[in-house]
C-alpha cells in the first residue's frame, strides 16, 4: 500500500500541497497537520493537488471539507487539482464535488491563478 506523501508544490505563487499515495483514516492526521500549517502560513486561494492520489476514503473527503471550512472562515477559496479518475469519482459519488473549484490539471489551475501583486 503506497504511503501518503505530502509536499508543497506552489502554483504560480499560490500555495499548493501535492498529495500522493493513499488517503485513508490512518493517513488523515498527517494531512490535517500539513494543511493546518500550510493554510496558517499562507494567504489567498489555496490549492490541493490530488493528481497522484490513488485512493481516497470518506475520512479523506472529510479532511478536504475541513480544509475548505478553515479557509472559508477567512473568505479564502480551496481549489482541487483533480483529473478524472477514482478520486474524482469518489467526490462525485459522495456528492461533494460541487463544493470545490476543481481543475483537471496543474496547467488549468495555474492558468486561473492571479499572481500576487
Amino acid at each position: 500500500m503506497p504511503l501518503l506523501d505530502i509536499s508543497p508544490r506552489p502554483l504560480r505563487g499560490a500555495p499548493c500541497l501535492a498529495v500522493s499515495g493513499e488517503l485513508d483514516i490512518a493517513a488523515v492526521p498527517k494531512l490535517e497537520q500539513a494543511l493546518d500549517a500550510a493554510i496558517a502560513g499562507s494567504t489567498g486561494a489555496f490549492f490541493i493537488d490530488v493528481c497522484e492520489l490513488e485512493f481516497l476514503d470518506s475520512s479523506g473527503i472529510r479532511a478536504l471539507l475541513r480544509a475548505r471550512a478553515l479557509l472559508g472562515r477567512e473568505d479564502r477559496m480551496l481549489a482541487l487539482v483533480c483529473p478524472a479518475g477514482p478520486v474524482r469519482r469518489a467526490l462525485d459519488v459522495v456528492g461533494v464535488s460541487d463544493l470545490f473549484t476543481i481543475y483537471a490539471s496543474r496547467a488549468d489551475a495555474a492558468g486561473a491563478v492571479v499572481p500576487p501583486a
